[in-house]
């Protein structure tokens, strides 16, 4: 698929209308911009990005480290706000949600997968994975349903009940997998999830990854450096001085 820098013009024409289905895809971004500090020390982080991720794909952002590819993942997201541009996830522009929209979006639609696991140290494994059900006031039998089937989704249905300390760092990793996935969210964003982990528990969390959008049918982006997880996407894009390409 070609690309070009993104210098205000979109990818790949809104990627063939969501990969040519006609679908809407679930990220439309345009003329992104993020500038930090002002005047002739301000970083420009992002120059004006537009890209779509179609609904069910896979997508990897690479760039070397200051690239910008945090700044962009946040402000997918919505944890962050632009200079100047829109994001659109599953068809709601952020702009326009406001922080109860905001918080409603990231809890319903978004689930969020950190390189620090993020995991609670006194609860379980089960009892993290059903942090957001909680949140959410599910029924008892609901969250324990859905935490018994992520768990086996991610391969820890044996480790239910231990800590994160009693983990390993690939498992705790796919405990926030499976936490992440909780909501049934329709995009996940992941930052260097693999960051922490050796060579081959990083590409065993990448396949999984790859796994659960075709099992839950969804749409992944997820931020690595490591070069041999990118063969893994369907896509991969590329962060340089602020601007973007596609491969």
């Amino acid at each position: 698929m070609a690309g070009r820098t993104a210098g205000g013009g979109t990818l790949t024409e809104d990627a063939g209308a969501a990969a040519g289905t006609g679908e809407e895809p679930m990220v439309k971004v345009r003329g992104l911009r993020r500038s930090y500090g002002t005047g002739e020390g301000a970083v420009h982080a992002l120059r004006g990005v537009s890209f779509d991720i179609p609904r069910g794909e896979l997508v990897a952002l690479k760039g070397r480290s200051g690239s910008g590819k945090t700044t962009l993942l946040n402000l997918v997201g919505g944890l962050d706000e632009p200079d100047g541009g829109s994001v659109v996830v599953d068809g709601r522009e952020l702009s326009g949600l406001g922080e109860k929209g905001l918080l409603e979006l990231r809890r319903d639609r978004i689930g969020f997968i950190f390189q620090s696991f993020g995991l609670i140290p006194v609860l379980s494994a089960a009892e993290n994975v059903g942090v957001p059900l909680r949140l959410r006031r599910a029924e008892a039998a609901e969250r324990e349903e859905r935490v018994a089937l992520l768990l086996s989704l991610v391969g820890l249905a044996d480790h239910a009940r231990q800590r994160p300390g009693e983990l390993s760092g690939g498992q705790q990793q796919r405990v926030a997998v499976a936490r992440a996935l909780a909501n049934r969210p329709a995009l996940l964003i992941a930052d260097e999830p693999t960051g922490q982990l050796d060579a081959e528990t990083g590409l065993a969390v990448m396949e999984l990854l790859r796994a659960v959008v075709r099992s839950e049918r969804v749409t992944v982006l997820v931020a690595t450096h490591d070069t041999t997880l990118l063969g893994l996407a369907d896509r991969v894009l590329e962060l340089s001085d602020g601007e973007l390409t596609e491969q």
